[in-house]
Order: structure tokens, then C-alpha cells, then sequence
């Protein structure tokens, strides 16, 4: 039996199923934006790149924690 992904990672599947790139690729994305703020982030990748909100803030939650 596999374990559940939990917070963040949980979108994880849907996101790559249905923007079609793998996440490892969309975090890449966010650590070399010139933005660095959460919102801004999330912003910028609902209007530059057409996630949802949803979708995107848990991107950026999770990729964010990663560097604390």
C-alpha cells in the first residue's frame, strides 16, 4: 500500500496531468524567476503560464519550502 501525498504534493498528479509538464520542471521555473514573494509567484505563473490558483500556490508552497 502506497502513502498518500499530503499538503502541497497531493496536487502534484493533477498538475502535471493537466498542464502536461512534470513538476520538477515547473519548480525549476520558480526558483530562477527573478520573483521571490509567494503571491507574486503565484501571480506570475496564473498569467504568464494559465495554472489555476490552486494549482500554482501549491508550486510555490512547496518549492518555497524548500529553500527554508
Amino acid at each position: 500500500m502506497t502513502q498518500q501525498a499530503k499538503g502541497p504534493a497531493s496536487y502534484f498528479p493533477s498538475i502535471e496531468k493537466k498542464y502536461g509538464r512534470p513538476v520538477a520542471e515547473w519548480k525549476e521555473l520558480i526558483r530562477t524567476s527573478p520573483l521571490t514573494r509567494h503571491m507574486e509567484l503565484v501571480a506570475w505563473l496564473k498569467t504568464e503560464h494559465g495554472l489555476g490558483h490552486g494549482h500554482a500556490n501549491a508550486l510555490v508552497a512547496h518549492t518555497l519550502a524548500e529553500r527554508a
